[in-house]
């Protein structure tokens, strides 16, 4: 048995008649469709689209290490 009492043999026959009410062109472009309703779906749910780019926070490099310690601007009296 597969399915909940569908066998190998039933899903075959739905695939065919599926095939030959759609079509391979249709049958081609479905997941494509589906993965776009998706997409829209989620973005629905979240009020922003999927696919917008985030701004990345600015990198802040450390001063260079070159050996000598950093100079005192302010004089010592």
């Amino acid at each position: 048995m597969g399915l909940d009492g569908l066998s190998i043999w039933h899903l075959l026959i739905i695939f065919a008649i599926v095939v030959v009410i759609f079509g391979t062109g249709r049958l081609r472009t479905i997941g494509p469709d589906l993965g776009k309703a998706i997409r829209s779906f989620r973005e629905a749910l979240n009020g922003e689209p999927a696919d917008a780019k985030k701004p990345e926070p600015a990198k802040q490099t450390p001063p260079a290490a070159t050996g000598t310690p950093p100079e005192n601007k302010d004089p010592a009296p």
